[in-house]
């Protein structure tokens, strides 16, 4: 699990970099074609978290209807990025993420409420890269000599 750890990390930085510049495109406060998009360091353990949190209980539902595997999933993602931001304000004194500025839908600036289809969507589309994933983390640690 430690190499998909490092993978989740690694494609929640490129999702939220590609979402953000697409966002900011969208809504129109970029001008010209750079599509800059950002994200913060702290990032990268919460989208690892993906492993331990997301695999499991994609394991435990896989049988579910959709419908109901996408509201747990949402519901789970709002859970951790609440935490995540909760436990950052109180270790560094902020949340890098803090809604409060751009969405009236925020909660305490830690989650938006508007994202809950970003993120029911968000959970089924990980379910097809999480069966690739442990097809493939064999193959990876072969590589890596393990």
């Amino acid at each position: 699990m430690p190499i998909r750890f490092i993978i989740y990390g690694l494609l929640g930085w490129c999702a939220e970099i590609v979402w953000t510049a697409t966002r900011e495109k969208v809504t129109c406060r970029q001008r010209g074609w750079n599509l800059r998009g950002t994200s913060y360091l702290w990032m990268f353990p919460i989208y690892g978290l993906i492993a331990p949190l997301y695999e499991p209980a994609h394991n435990l539902i896989r049988a579910w209807p959709w419908p109901a595997r996408g509201l747990l999933y949402m519901l789970g993602f709002f859970a951790v990025e609440y935490s995540a931001g909760w436990l950052l304000r109180r270790l560094i004194g902020t949340c890098p993420w803090d809604y409060s500025r751009h969405s009236r839908w925020h909660v305490r600036g830690l989650i938006r409420l508007d994202y809950a289809p970003v993120w029911f969507v968000a959970g089924l589309a990980l379910e097809p890269v999480h069966n690739f994933l442990v097809r493939l983390t064999p193959a990876i640690y072969q590589a890596l000599g393990r």
